[in-house]
């Protein structure tokens, strides 16, 4: 009795499952380099004006109502120099490292966010320069995986400053702010632009 033979794979599904498989691998080999340098300097430069001016309000909740005016300025600048920044390199911000860069940073962001909101409501503001410092800190290293290993220094750093704020007094808390989003921003992002671009 002669046996049946499976029919061989068409030659295209192989080929086709291939270049799947090659794409893939590329992907996850590929770093995202979109960080913005300059614009991460610019960052850190709002920072430094923000501490200033928050170092000088009369109450707590002015002093945070400066803090979040300047994290959104911030985070304007940032995005603005990201997408510029890919576009001159030709590197589309819908790729999967930059979905995995967005989500290791998102995680964090929204936990930074709604404990500032619950801080705020109990009146605890002194706690949140070190819980800003961590989470941020803590959101660059989960999504500087997938980017250059510089970045994970950055959310090294940030922590570290993070943890100093809790371990000094309360009242330091807004110099930690501008050394950490002033000083590291501005000196992290020149450091990216010149070895990174932009």
């Amino acid at each position: 009795m002669i046996g049946f033979v499976d029919a061989p794979e068409p030659l295209s599904g192989r080929a086709a499952e291939n270049l799947r498989y090659i794409r893939q691998a590329m992907e996850r080999g590929v770093t995202f380099t979109s960080i913005p340098g300059l614009g991460g300097a610019a960052m850190g430069v709002v920072a430094l004006v923000a501490s200033g001016f928050a170092a000088r309000q009369p109450s707590g909740d002015r002093w945070l109502v400066t803090w979040l005016i300047a994290a959104t300025v911030a985070a304007v600048i940032g995005l603005v120099a990201m997408v510029r920044k890919a576009n001159r390199a030709g590197a589309p911000l819908t790729g999967a490292n930059a979905r995995r860069f967005a989500l290791g940073m998102a995680a964090p962001f929204v936990a930074g966010a709604a404990i500032t909101y619950e801080l705020w409501v109990v009146r605890s503001f002194t706690a949140m320069a070190p819980a800003w410092l961590l989470l941020y800190g803590a959101g660059v290293l989960t999504g500087g995986i997938v980017s250059v290993p510089v970045v994970r220094v950055i959310g090294l750093c940030f922590m570290a400053l993070g943890i100093a704020a809790i371990l000094t007094p309360a009242e330091w808390g807004n110099a930690w702010l501008a050394i950490g989003f002033g000083g590291l921003q501005i000196g992290f992002g020149t450091y990216i632009a010149r070895n990174h671009g932009g």
